[in-house]
């Protein structure tokens, strides 16, 4: 070991952002493992990097204890022997004796180099896990690469490795080698492995970073996307809001001759895209979550504040319920309440073939 290592060390911190005093003390652990495993593993010891010269010295260290109580001389140092070395010394100190073998510097550039091996394998991937952290819940574009029974791996930017799983695949999408597609990063890991990185096509955030990208309005802002219910490359529907009073947020997301929302379906393979307005009056909000279907009540359940009825003209009804139940599933899910669709005539049945209420006689 010489002063190589301690520009080595200062190389790492400058060019890699490797703080020296993590890479001392996981040599200085390294050091001390070795010692105790090649010469005595019942010994106290310390490793001391000499930050300067680049050099170690290994110090077993005892405790100094009355001379009644002294048991084991690899960890203890009676009273008596340690007036000796000292006259200051009492029952409880600490005595560090240099016990640094003379062959043990090849054992220490050894370890040094394992060590700074280690810890720049870690630093990079700290770094790749930090930089694809700050990407979670973002848009990305990655280049399909391979795909087994388990995932489909794609190539991010920076050469790293992201999987998607079966789950995150778009039903309607077919994916070929070398295909470059938008996901939605939407799980980063650091584990023993390196970083793992999970991407999707199917999370109901990634059509919110479309709009983000294809509507100015709600990327600054302006319009604020509420809720969004999700099968995905099927049918979304989005909940929209705006607190200017001038501005239809709808109309926004549309955009002329509906060119923003059209950009947004072509991204994802043709998804139909259902863009409502988000109001406050709950009634309302449910009414405009079955569009493209008119409504002509909204009765809520006394039993159940999270059940509502929803009467719509009889020509409406298929309409309101959609394909397999689709429309009505989705608005459910954007307003968080549970719709049950009923026509005009069929709630008018109900109520004819309700029995009328009896007074006290009978009658």
């Amino acid at each position: 070991m010489s002063k190589e290592l301690v520009d080595a060390l200062d190389a790492l911190e400058t060019e890699r952002g490797i703080e020296r005093k993590i890479v001392i003390a996981a040599l200085e652990d390294a050091l001390r493992a070795a010692y105790k495993k090649q010469y005595n593993a019942e010994q106290n010891v310390e490793a001391v990097f000499d930050t300067k010269k680049g050099n170690v010295a290994i110090k077993q260290v005892k405790n100094v204890v009355l001379d009644d109580d002294f048991e084991n001389e690899d960890t203890e140092i009676s009273l008596t022997d340690a007036l000796v070395i000292n006259r200051a010394y009492e029952a409880g100190d600490e005595i560090r004796f240099d016990v640094t073998p003379k062959d043990f510097g090849r054992m220490a550039a050894q370890a040094a180099k394992q060590v700074i091996v280690q810890k720049m394998r870690e630093a990079g991937r700290e770094a790749i896990y930090n930089k694809f952290a700050d990407y979670q819940d973002e848009i990305i574009t990655g280049e399909v690469d391979r795909q087994d029974a388990r995932f489909l791996y794609m190539t991010l930017p920076g050469n790293q490795e992201a999987a998607m799983s079966p789950n995150d695949q778009m039903p309607n999408e077919r994916y070929r080698m070398g295909d470059r597609i938008k996901v939605l990063v939407n799980k980063v890991e650091n584990n023993a492995k390196g970083p793992q990185i999970f991407v999707s096509r199917t999370a109901p955030d990634l059509v919110k970073r479309l709009f983000e990208q294809e509507v100015p309005e709600v990327y600054d802002g302006t319009v604020e996307i509420m809720n969004i219910s999700r099968e995905a490359g099927d049918r979304s529907k989005i909940a929209v809001y705006t607190h200017d009073t001038d501005l239809d947020p709808v109309g926004a997301m549309v955009g002329q001759r509906g060119a923003r929302v059209q950009a947004v379906v072509n991204e994802l393979g043709g998804e139909n895209m259902d863009i409502v307005e988000w109001v406050e009056d709950e009634a309302q909000y449910i009414a405009n979550a079955l569009n493209p279907s008119e409504v002509a009540d909204v009765i809520f359940n006394p039993e159940n504040e999270r059940a509502v009825t929803v009467i719509v003209p009889d020509n409406q009804l298929s309409l309101a319920i959609g394909k397999k139940g689709q429309n009505a599933r989705l608005a459910a899910r954007l307003t968080g309440f549970k719709i049950d669709i009923k026509s005009e005539s069929e709630a008018a049945n109900s109520l004819s073939n309700q029995s009328p209420l009896k007074d006290e006689s009978g009658e």
